[in-house]
């Protein structure tokens, strides 16, 4: 295995530990931005759409996480080759299907690293009618404080540079 590959393994594995920071609420979601992506680095999310540079996905991170407490995102698997990162997780709301199985639909990321710990390209991959149909399914209400995406959001999904 590389050397790249093995540094962007430990730069996902920072990632998903802040991660389960913010779900203990011992950090809010823009942290992901501060300590994980590059100045300019791109964030394409399926509803909100693309995102430039690190402010701008401080700004999304806080702003589309909002309202959505009780949310779980698990990982089935990550997958690293070189630069590249590629994660199969799930966006999971509290609750169970009437057989007991968790409400939950897959998501896929797909990460390119950029060195010194930091991404530069995110794109997220979900299908958001099936995300809505298990947020009917599910008991949960979303907070005052949850945020709309944008209606016409930029889903350029090109990477910086």
């Amino acid at each position: 295995m590389s050397d790249r590959t093995e540094e962007a393994r430990a730069a996902y594995r920072k990632y998903v530990a802040l991660r389960e920071q913010v779900h203990r609420g011992e950090a809010n979601w823009s942290v992901l931005a501060d300590e994980c992506f590059t100045d300019d680095a791109v964030f394409v999310d399926p509803a909100w759409g693309r995102e430039e540079g690190r402010e701008a996905i401080t700004r999304f991170l806080d702003a589309s996480m909002a309202g959505l407490d009780g949310w779980e995102f698990p990982e089935e698997w990550t997958l690293v080759d070189g630069d590249r990162v590629m994660s199969f997780w799930w966006n999971r709301v509290p609750g169970t299907t009437p057989d007991g199985r968790p409400l939950q639909a897959p998501g896929v990321s797909i990460l390119r690293y950029a060195g010194d710990g930091r991404f530069d390209y995110e794109l997220d991959v979900l299908n958001m009618v099936e995300v809505f149909e298990v947020m009917k399914a599910s008991d949960w209400q979303p907070s005052s404080a949850m945020n709309m995406p944008p209606e016409q959001p930029d889903r350029n999904p090109t990477p910086p540079g």
